[in-house]
């Protein structure tokens, strides 16, 4: 009996095989890895785009409030000569402002940083002015501007 409890204290003798994973195993796994980092990514880029474009229609909405308080005070919608610079400065011609209506020296600009395209009369049927983004590229024209509802 005393043999057989000797026999179990005495250290094992370790596999004949490494433990550890082999090159191929380890670039399958950063290949896996490399693919959904990749999907990741170009889901949330995709999410980004369409944020800005959020972002721009209700700054668009946010303006055409502010036109229309400006509408309230002076009685018409600045001129396209006057601009989104009438919502900062008092056009010479233009009585009963109670500007400056947006806060900076410089007319707003879009979620990508463009400024926006401001036109009275507007050039749709069924609204007073245009207000539109011209998106990313910053060259959109026509249908695929944002524009005010």
């Amino acid at each position: 009996m005393l043999r057989a409890f000797r026999l179990s204290l005495r250290p094992r003798t370790p596999p004949t095989q490494d433990a550890g994973f082999t090159l191929l195993e380890l670039l399958v796994v950063i290949v896996i890895l490399g693919l959904l980092i990749g999907l990741v990514a170009l889901a949330a880029l995709r999410e980004l785009g369409s944020a800005r474009a959020s972002v721009a229609r209700q700054s668009i909405e946010r303006l055409a409030s502010v036109l229309d308080m400006y509408k309230l005070d002076v009685g018409s919608y600045p001129t396209t000569e006057q601009g989104l610079q009438a919502l900062i400065e008092q056009p010479t011609d233009v009585a009963n402002w109670n500007g400056p209506y947006v806060k900076g020296d410089k007319p707003p600009i879009d979620a990508w940083n463009h400024p926006y395209v401001y036109r009275e009369p507007s050039s749709r049927p069924g609204h007073d002015y245009d207000l539109c983004s011209t998106g990313p590229s910053g060259n959109a024209t026509g249908d695929t501007m944002l524009c005010n509802n």
